[in-house]
Parts: C-alpha cells; structure tokens; sequence
C-alpha cells in the first residue's frame, strides 16, 4: 500500500521532561502506521504539564491548525490520552478530528481481533474507554438538535444530563453483556488449558515488545519440532499484527515434549482498559514454567522495550518467573551471533545454529528436573514400555530374563509413576 492510499495524519506530543520521549513519539509514528496512516507531520511541545483546556498552548494549537491546513491532514493523533474537553476543543480549532493514544490503539486492535475472545475484549476495552466521555458526546448530541451551546439554560441542562444518564445505562449493560459472554469464552477456553497441563508439559511463553520478532521463532520452532508443521501462526511486520495467543506442542529428538505459546506484544503506554481485559489472552505467560522475553536488538530503544515488557507484566500480574532474554535480529547489526551470556542469548530468527542455541538454553530450563533412571519393566507391562519409548528420551534398551531393562530420561512425576520398576540411577 503505497502512501497516496494512507490517511494522512499529523503526530503530536507534549514533552514534559520524560526521559523517553523521543522514543514514545517514534512509537506512535509505528502505531499511526499500523493503522494505515501516514504521518504527514510531528509537532512537540515543552511544557511542564498539559494546558487543561486544549493539550497544547493557544498559540501551538494555532500553529497546529495552520499545519493542518498546509498538509492535508486529515486526524491529528496525540501521544496522551486526552481528556474529553481537550479533544473538543482542540476540534474547535483544527477542524479535523483528533485521536489520542489510547483511541489509536483501540483502533488498531478492533481491526486486528480475529478470535471471538479477542473482539469480545477489545470491545469491552472501548466501552470502558467510552464510559467517561458520554458526557462530550450527549452535550454534542444536544447542541446540534437545539442549536445552542451546553451550558445554555436549566432546560437544555436537564435534557442532557438525562441523555447522558440514559446512555450512561446502555452503555453499563453492554459492559454487563461483554463480560458475561467473555466468561462463557474464557470457561471454554480454561477446560482447553486444563486438559493440556493433564499432560504435564513444560510450557513455555514467548513474551516481548510487539514485532520483536516471537512469531517468526515460533514458526522455526514449529517447522523443526511442532506436531503439525501446518500450524504455523501469521507473521507481519507490524505492531499487534495478531491478537490471540497460539499454543503448540513440540517434540524434540530426544522425545521431550513442552508447550510453546506466542502471545500478544506488548507496548508502552498500553491502555489500562487493554490491560484489563487481555489478562485472560496472556494467561499462558502468568503460568508458564519459563518465559523468553524476545527482544529486537536492532532497535536503539531496545532498553525501553525490555522496561515496557517487564512493567506490563507486573500490571498484568505475572509473578517473578524463570526467564531467558532473546536478543533477535542480530542479523541486521554488526554483532557476532549466535552467542549466550547467562540467561541472555542474541540471535537471528532466520539462522539454523541460532535456534540451536535457543533450543539448548530452553530445554536446560525446563527440562531440569528431569531424571536418568533405569527400570526393569516385565514384558506383561508392554503398555510401560510403549509409554517410556513415546513419551521418555530412551538411552538404552536390553532384555533380561526377568524383562524388559530401559535406561531413560524421564520427568520427576514419571519416575515417580514407574518407581516400582527403578533398578538404578545415572544421574
């Protein structure tokens, strides 16, 4: 899609001395694209605090208004979430509309749900988000139906308010009705979960900034051990180019079997309502046996990133989990790669001896209570036997006149499951 068939937008920002401004303003460029606009223009301002009344200054806002005038803008985006008032009266002035950055992201996941899960939260994060700026969109309503201003007399005032409560009402039973089919969604989908973890997998959860890079080494991951190669999941250099959180099991050659999900990627700024109402999609992350947190290494704000990641799994109350940093991307800088530091790896998705080593790393994690036993299994027990060849990582095998001996690796609940046949332990 080339740039003539983009919105046309204009990015602004209030800079009242964070640290990481430019960053969050580079972001919102990221974001207004993946919601096919093209950013025509960026306006910063230093202030210590927001004006009020209109974000910017009265004389930013003029020049705002010129700006949009010369470019062609057609929606101004800020990097705030405005206040209802400021959104108006910044209207008033550039006479196009204006989105903060919470609608922007609204936006973008409204078009990106896929699920039923998925639409039912995004729709509940906009009502929420909707609930508290009624009040603008009544008094609106109102002046265009009488031709006068809000605050015009005890009448109008009167009808408003009972507008306002009205549609206070039907917006609170919709939330009402949201939630309670996302219930029905997430019973549904905690039986799934719960006849998975019957199976006693590891399960490990990709975790990181959004297009970081998680679905392209999902999908190596699933190529090279996934049940189904046909499983793979959609990559797309975008932000939120998927909502939903993938599930795949993986075999290794050893017949270690784990759990693998890709969730959703994560953002600074991230809307409390999101964070709200995608705690169920991120589940898999708050109860993984080890998280791999994938990190773009070619970006310069890759340390912001990492902060984003790790404060958004604190609100969504992910608790203090094993976890492996993946440096991805390496390929598009001038470090030496695949290499491994501790608990950090750095990486390219695209390089056979890097998944390797993030192989290696993973299953040292999750595969560490495993144990090394020999077991003399008498040949009426060939479903044992079966079991062990299937499910365990077979060292060795030899037939004895009492039965069948195997030397394997299997998990502690196995070992514990054929004690009665353990003869010895390597480990």
């Amino acid at each position: 899609m080339d740039n003539s068939e983009l919105t046309p937008v204009i990015n602004i920002g209030l800079n009242t001395g964070r640290a990481n401004f430019n960053y969050g303003m580079a972001e919102l460029a990221a974001l207004s694209t993946a919601n096919n606009m093209n950013v025509v223009e960026r306006i910063d301002q230093s202030l210590p605090k927001p004006i009020a009344a209109t974000y910017f200054g009265t004389g930013k806002v003029e020049e705002l208004r010129d700006i949009v005038v010369e470019t062609g803008a057609e929606i101004v985006v800020a990097n705030d979430e405005l206040t209802p008032s400021q959104i108006r009266n910044l209207e008033k002035v550039v006479k196009v509309p204006v989105m903060d950055r919470t609608g922007l992201i609204l936006a973008i996941f409204a078009n990106r749900a896929q699920s039923r899960e998925a639409k039912l939260q995004v729709q509940l994060a906009k009502l929420q988000y909707q609930m508290p700026r009624l009040h603008t969109a009544a008094n609106q309503s109102l002046d265009q139906q009488t031709g006068t201003s809000a605050g015009g007399g005890f009448t109008n005032r009167g009808a408003g308010e009972a507008q306002i409560e009205l549609s206070r009402r039907t917006v609170q039973r919709q939330i009402n009705h949201v939630r309670h089919e996302l219930k029905e969604v997430n019973r549904s989908a905690e039986v799934k979960r719960q006849q998975r973890e019957k199976g006693h997998l590891p399960n490990v959860a990709l975790i990181g900034y959004t297009n970081a890079g998680k679905s392209t080494i999902m999908n190596e991951l699933i190529k090279r051990f996934g049940m189904n190669d046909d499983k793979q999941v959609m990559v797309k250099n975008m932000l939120f180019a998927t909502l939903d959180t993938s599930v795949r099991q993986l075999q290794f050659e050893d017949a270690k079997k784990l759990l693998l999900s890709d969730t959703v990627g994560f953002v600074s700024q991230l809307p409390t309502t999101l964070v709200e109402a995608f705690k169920s999609t991120l589940y898999e992350a708050a109860n993984a046996d080890l998280l791999v947190q994938i990190v773009d290494y070619s970006s310069n704000d890759r340390a912001n990133m990492m902060t984003t990641t790790e404060k958004t799994l604190r609100e969504i109350g992910v608790p203090d989990l094993p976890m492996l940093t993946v440096f991805n991307k390496a390929d598009l800088t001038d470090s030496e790669y695949p290499t491994q530091a501790g608990d950090q790896l750095v990486i390219s998705a695209n390089d056979d001896a890097s998944i390797d080593l993030l192989v290696d790393a993973i299953k040292k994690k999750v595969f560490k209570n495993f144990v090394t036993a020999t077991f003399l299994i008498p040949f009426d027990k060939g479903d044992v036997v079966s079991y062990l060849n299937e499910h365990a990582s077979v060292l060795n095998t030899d037939y004895k006149a009492e039965g069948t001996e195997m030397t394997a690796e299997v998990t502690d609940i196995d070992f514990q499951r054929f004690q009665k046949y353990y003869v010895s332990s390597e480990a």
